[in-house]
């Protein structure tokens, strides 16, 4: 408990009033200096006896960079009292105004907007209450440990803006990954992918010559793992990668899969898998792979100082000339269960810096 600066007025007049009273008599100050020194003492008292508040968080909702979330905090008295509240916004996260005065009576509703502006998992609270006397003349701090997390995306580029010729590279990489039914086996040609090369009949001719697996015509999309890795303080470019190619893969109906050091999901597709991906590249941290994940992922992303690139079946991809020259962000960034994008956030989000 502590006075205010209205307070400490309030007995630096009492007390220059107590002064001039017995320099000079009572007569005339008695009429301010005692109903003064009642209010400060009823003042005291009132913000003593005050019950501390009981306070109930609700979960922050996660979403991407640049959207607003709404932070809802009950506040719980008994009694009518005058309040400051302010909830303190952690690293990443921006609040035009997480403070409100007001009167807390019964049970209020402490509501107010959260931009997240940061990929990552985020710290909201601790909260803290000043209650006050009706004077505003003493002051009772409450403060409460409990904080809640919010989790930002990274940002998702609309990769419908790249060259016909990547995205052609992209999106095969699943089809020729589905076809399961073998055909034949016919000489290498350049270009074909080496995970094709039938290694046990190529060294049993005796030209050593390489052959090739042939499947049978199957044109239905499959599966695609996803493949990370990147030096530090590459972390935001890469989980930005990532998240544009297997929300663009998801939207083509492919399963995605993902490998991120000891971070793995299996292929699958819908909403809550590619919830389930963002989340992951929400926290994601530079690791390199192992060699036999590198081998086997279907796309594998990778960043350094030199910039981003997509691998597929040999051919490397600069993330920024998949993104296209304007790197817009997605509508949305949301895929519903049969792989199209919903809309049921606003989706402002900017281009990374």
């Amino acid at each position: 408990m502590r006075l205010t600066s209205r307070g400490w007025g309030a007995v630096a007049v009492a007390a220059f009033g107590t002064v001039m009273s017995w320099q000079y008599g009572p007569r005339s100050l008695d009429a301010i200096v005692i109903p003064l020194l009642v209010v400060v003492v009823a003042a005291v008292l009132t913000t003593v006896s005050a019950d501390r508040p009981t306070v109930r968080r609700a979960p922050v909702p996660e979403g991407f960079l640049d959207e607003t979330r709404t932070v809802s905090v009950a506040i719980e008295t008994d009694s009518s009292v005058v309040a400051t509240v302010h909830d303190d916004v952690g690293d990443g996260l921006a609040a035009p105004n997480p403070s409100i005065e007001s009167t807390l009576e019964g049970e209020t509703e402490f509501e107010y907007d959260l931009i997240l502006k940061r990929r990552g998992k985020h710290r909201v609270g601790p909260l803290s209450i000043a209650v006050r006397d009706i004077f505003g003349l003493c002051e009772r701090r409450f403060e409460y440990e409990e904080t809640a997390t919010v989790l930002a995306y990274p940002r998702v580029y609309d990769l419908q803006n790249g060259t016909s010729r990547d995205l052609e590279v992209l999106t095969g990489v699943a089809r020729e990954a589905n076809r399961e039914e073998f055909d034949h086996l016919r000489e290498y040609q350049r270009g074909d992918p080496l995970r094709e090369v039938h290694w046990k009949s190529a060294a049993k001719r005796p030209d050593g010559e390489l052959v090739v697996k042939e499947f049978a015509a199957d044109e239905t999309v499959g599966a695609a793992t996803v493949a990370a890795e990147c030096t530090p303080g590459r972390e935001n470019e890469l989980a930005a990668a990532v998240a544009s190619v297997a929300t663009y893969l998801l939207e083509c109906e492919v399963r995605v899969g993902l490998t991120a050091g000891a971070e793995g999901h299996p292929p699958s597709t819908g909403r809550q898998h590619h919830r389930s991906l963002l989340r992951s590249l929400s926290v994601l941290e530079a690791e390199e792979l192992d060699e036999r994940d590198r081998v086997e992922a279907d796309v594998l992303v990778q960043s350094d100082a030199s910039g981003t690139t997509i691998v597929v079946d040999g051919h490397e991809i600069p993330f920024d000339r998949l993104r296209g020259a304007d790197g817009r962000t997605t509508a949305d960034g949301h895929v519903d269960g049969s792989g199209s994008s919903t809309g049921d956030t606003d989706g402002s989000q900017g281009v990374a810096a």
